[in-house]
C-alpha cells in the first residue's frame, strides 16, 4: 500500500513537472532548418554550444542542478534593500526623437535611442524566472511595464535566460517591434511565440547584420550559458556592437573575463558607450560572469570611452561586494561599487565609470 502511495506520488510529480516544462514560456529547442544552420556553426559541438575557452559552469563542488537550486533556494538576508528604492520614472513617450539617450530600467534592461533609432536591450518588466515568486524585483524597482514602451525599431537578446527573455515582456511588444536581433537558435522562441520570421535576425558570433542606413550590427562573443528549461547551450549567448552614423555602442550581455574582450577593442576602435555586467559577484560563477576586479581590465581591454555597468540593483542574484584591486606597487585603487545609486563619473585608468541613478536617463 505504501509503494503504491509512493509512486502514484513519483507519477504525479512527474506529470505536473512536465505540464510545467511545456509552458509556452519555456519556449522551444531549435529544430528543422534552424537546426542546421546551427550544426555548422563552428562554436557548435557535440549537440552544443561552446565558449572559446573551457568554461566551468560553477568553480565549486556544486553541480548545475545543485547551483540552480541554491539559487532558487538560497538565504536572502543582506542581500535586498530594507526599503523602497527610490525610481524616477521617465515618460518615453515624450523623449525628442532626436535626442541621443539611455534609459536604465534596473538590471539588464535598458533603451538605447540614437540617430533616430530606438534600440531596447533584453526587457525583463513582467517575471525574471519560470514563476512569479522567485527572483522578485526590489521594492520600488518595478515601475516600467510594456505599455509604457514607445515602438522599438530593433529588439536585441544577448541570450535566452528569464532574466534577460522575459515571455509576456515580448509577447506585449511584439507588435511594437521591428526587428528582433539575438544569437542562433534563439529565433526558435520568437517563432514560436507568434513573431513573423522574417523580423528575426539570428547572428553566429563574428557575423553582422546591416540594419538601416548608416546602422550594423555585429555578432560577437561572450563567455556564458543558455536555456531556459533542462537543455542547456542550445542556443547562442552573444554580445553586440551596435554602429550607429555617428557612434559605436558595445553591448555585452552576460559573460566572464576572457581573450575577447581585447580582440573586440582592437577590432573595433573608438568605441564610445560599453555597456559591462557587474552584479553577479559570487566567486562560485566567476568565469560566466563579470567579477568586479575583471571590470577595469574588460574596459581597458576594449578601450572604451566611457562605461556602464548593468546586471544589477534590481534582483538579488548573489552576494554583493564592494571591490578593490591591488596593484603591484601594493596601493589599493577603487574598481567599483555598486552600493550606491546615485550618478557619478569616476576615471579610473583612463575609463569614466559611471554610476546610474534608479532609474536614470542620460544623454550618450
Amino acid at each position: 500500500m505504501i509503494l503504491w502511495i509512493v509512486l502514484s506520488i513519483v507519477v504525479i510529480m512527474a506529470i505536473v513537472g512536465i505540464v510545467f516544462v511545456n509552458q509556452p514560456s519555456f519556449g522551444r529547442i531549435p529544430r528543422g532548418e534552424r537546426l542546421a544552420r546551427i550544426e555548422r556553426s563552428p562554436n557548435y559541438r557535440d549537440g552544443a554550444f561552446r565558449n572559446i575557452h573551457e568554461t566551468p559552469l560553477m568553480t565549486s563542488d556544486k553541480g548545475r542542478l545543485q547551483g540552480l537550486l541554491g539559487f532558487v533556494f538560497k538565504d536572502k538576508t543582506g542581500l535586498q534593500p530594507d526599503s523602497a528604492l527610490t525610481v524616477v520614472k521617465t515618460d518615453l513617450r515624450q523623449i525628442d526623437p532626436e535626442e541621443d539617450v539611455l534609459v536604465w530600467f534596473g538590471h539588464s534592461s535598458y533603451l538605447v535611442q540614437v540617430d533616430g533609432k530606438r534600440v531596447l536591450v533584453d526587457p525583463v518588466f513582467c517575471m525574471a524566472s519560470p514563476v512569479s515568486f522567485i527572483n522578485k524585483p526590489f521594492k520600488g524597482t518595478d515601475v516600467y511595464h510594456p505599455e509604457d514602451m514607445p515602438d522599438i525599431d530593433y529588439l536585441v537578446i544577448s541570450h535566452d535566460h528569464w532574466d534577460h527573455l522575459d515571455y509576456h515582456t515580448v509577447r506585449a511588444l511584439k507588435d511594437h517591434i521591428g526587428k528582433v536581433i539575438c544569437g542562433l537558435g534563439v529565433g526558435e522562441h520568437f517563432e514560436y511565440w507568434g513573431f513573423d520570421k522574417e523580423r528575426i535576425v539570428e547572428l553566429d558570433w563574428e557575423e553582422e547584420v546591416r540594419l538601416d542606413s548608416g546602422f550594423v550590427m555585429h555578432c560577437l562573443p561572450a563567455r556564458h550559458f543558455s536555456g531556459r528549461g533542462l537543455s542547456a547551450n542550445k542556443t547562442l549567448w552573444a554580445s553586440f556592437l551596435l554602429e550607429t552614423p555617428s557612434r559605436k555602442i558595445y553591448l555585452a550581455g552576460d559573460g566572464g573575463y576572457d581573450t575577447h574582450f581585447a580582440r573586440i577593442g582592437d577590432c573595433f576602435p573608438d568605441i564610445d558607450l560599453a555597456i559591462l555586467e557587474n552584479g553577479q559577484y559570487n566567486e562560485g560563477w566567476k568565469y560566466i560572469h563579470l567579477m568586479p576586479d575583471y571590470l577595469i581590465r574588460a574596459a581597458l581591454d576594449l578601450k572604451a570611452k566611457k562605461v556602464m555597468t548593468v546586471h544589477h540593483s534590481k534582483y538579488a542574484p548573489s552576494l554583493g561586494r564592494a571591490v578593490t584591486e591591488r596593484e603591484e606597487h601594493g596601493k589599493e585603487r577603487l574598481v567599483t561599487r555598486v552600493d550606491s545609486c546615485h550618478w557619478r563619473g569616476r576615471e579610473v585608468g583612463g575609463i569614466v565609470l559611471y554610476k546610474l541613478r534608479y532609474s536614470l536617463r542620460a544623454s550618450i
